[in-house]
């Protein structure tokens, strides 16, 4: 019978702080994780409407909530401050008390936070099922819903802040970085643009340079921040070992922050703007190549080595799809501002595929490699169902290739078509049919993968099944055992 060594007194105490930091973190975490599984529920049953009746326009025009007008918008919405955002603020809140290594204080304030979001969500999205959308993308919810959000998130910045000031003294890691990054980069975006868009609009083309300056950088410095933050702190942790290069992770967040910003220009090549704008947006998008291609290398040699993890660790498996699919959906969106490439792909679903590209597959899979790691810790009880997990990860990762591939093919037929002028319109519109079908039935995957990983949750949260001795794992034996 093989022994194993006793702990050190040293690694017990570091087991009993980490186990008393993720006790304090429990219920502000778990409501933040809760409220984000909600809402990508019904999310993603808007966008299954939506899609379907990209195809069959006649589905469910009865109602005029149930329009695609604004089905749509409430699709985007639930997904953006339903999902993602409280996914990305309960990694945040976990991820800050581990590397502070103190314990979560304050617990009150993340709560009233949390209750402020989600009322602002709900306010948001059934006013734009009622016919009162602001029309401007990504900032559809009107500015009683907006001032909800605000208020919230006002309280999760204070609450960093309190809680990086109580921290011990020690090394500032750089997932902190990115954490502190996104956590003042979003209420600058979201509070200037409200303003400038909605309460005192400005006038003429600048609406549209204000509004996809806002709808890039929501995409590049928020979510995508709290995401690499997350994948720098699992995949070190979970394969034990650090990470490759403490210096190309700083590089790689600086030139995040140089270069994201001008970013959003590229969306309106060849509109009414000037040409300086394009142009900047142009070489900024290019030379995202730098913080992009530093990550890739980062996470790549923290892995070498250790892949067959990915064979058992859930949550390594996820975020490593998410890290690869970062690196994917970067390289597309630098070469998508090339006007060579953006003439053929401007108006087409080439660009719904790149988004879905970057906010599911890298995003929300990240999202939940971190849940994965973090709700087992918080709840002391592991996943009750290996079945489950590999059920949602391959529902999840096929429906999100099949979306992507379909509406990448699709969309640059679709922009070869549209230039030729003797097709006629309404012919490429008929064309586009057989891809947008496939979109519908990649949703449908990943609705069902959203399904099991929702079961799992609550299963979780009731602590059901049997005790386990360690993790559950994906390997032979773990799901033989589920």
């Amino acid at each position: 019978m093989t022994s194993f060594p006793a702990p050190t007194p040293s690694a017990q105490a570091d087991a009993l702080d980490r186990a008393a930091i993720d006790a304090s973190c429990r219920v502000p975490v778990l409501l933040f994780f809760a409220s984000a599984n909600f809402w990508l529920f019904f999310g993603s049953i808007f966008a299954l409407l939506a899609s379907i009746k990209l195809t069959n326009p006649e589905f469910l025009t009865d109602s005029a909530w149930l329009t695609f007008g604004r089905v749509r918008p409430a699709h985007l919405n639930a997904v953006a401050y339903g999902w993602a955002s409280p996914a990305a603020i309960g990694v945040a809140i976990w991820l800050m008390a581990r590397l502070c290594r103190a314990p979560l204080r304050h617990a009150r304030i993340l709560i009233a936070a949390a209750l402020l979001w989600n009322l602002g969500v709900a306010v948001g999205i059934g006013a734009i099922l009622a016919g009162q959308s602001t029309s401007v993308e990504w900032l559809e919810f009107p500015s009683y819903a907006a001032i909800l959000l605000f208020i919230g998130y006002a309280f999760v910045t204070v609450w960093a802040l309190l809680m990086f000031r109580e921290r011990r003294p020690g090394h500032v890691y750089v997932s902190q970085w990115y954490i502190f990054g996104a956590l003042f980069w979003f209420p600058w975006l979201y509070g200037v643009t409200n303003l400038m868009l909605i309460v005192w609009p400005v006038q003429g083309s600048v609406q549209a340079i204000i509004n996809w300056w806002y709808g890039h950088n929501v995409l590049g410095l928020w979510f995508t921040p709290i995401a690499i933050a997350s994948a720098y702190y699992m995949i070190p942790k979970i394969l034990g070992k650090p990470i490759h290069s403490y210096y190309l992770s700083i590089l790689g967040f600086w030139a995040l922050a140089l270069f994201y910003s001008w970013n959003g220009g590229h969306h309106l090549i060849g509109g009414p703007i000037p040409s300086w704008v394009q142009s900047a947006s142009i070489i900024a998008s290019v030379m995202m190549l730098i913080p992009v291609i530093a990550t890739a290398i980062n996470f790549h040699m923290t892995m070498v080595g250790s892949f067959s993890a990915l064979r058992t660790s859930p949550a390594l498996r996820f975020t490593v799809f998410g890290a690869m699919s970062y690196t994917i959906v970067s390289v597309q969106g630098s070469s998508m501002a090339l006007r060579s490439l953006n003439k053929i792909t401007h108006f087409t679903h080439y660009t719904i595929g790149h988004s879905h590209l970057g906010m599911y597959a890298f995003f929300t899979m990240t999202m939940f490699g971190a849940m994965y790691y973090i709700i087992p810790r918080l709840v002391r009880w592991e996943w009750p169902s290996a079945f489950l997990i590999k059920a949602h990860f391959w529902l999840a990762a096929s429906g999100i290739a099949i979306m992507v591939v379909s509406l990448t093919v699709g969309g640059v037929l679709q922009g070869l078509e549209l230039a030729d002028p003797k097709i006629p319109f309404l012919d490429i519109v008929v064309r586009t049919r057989p891809w947008l079908h496939a979109r519908s039935g990649s949703g449908a995957f990943l609705f069902m993968g959203q399904l099991a990983f929702l079961l799992s949750f609550i299963l979780i949260l009731l602590r059901a099944g049997r005790r386990r001795e360690g993790p559950t794992l994906l390997g032979d034996a773990a799901s033989r055992r589920s």
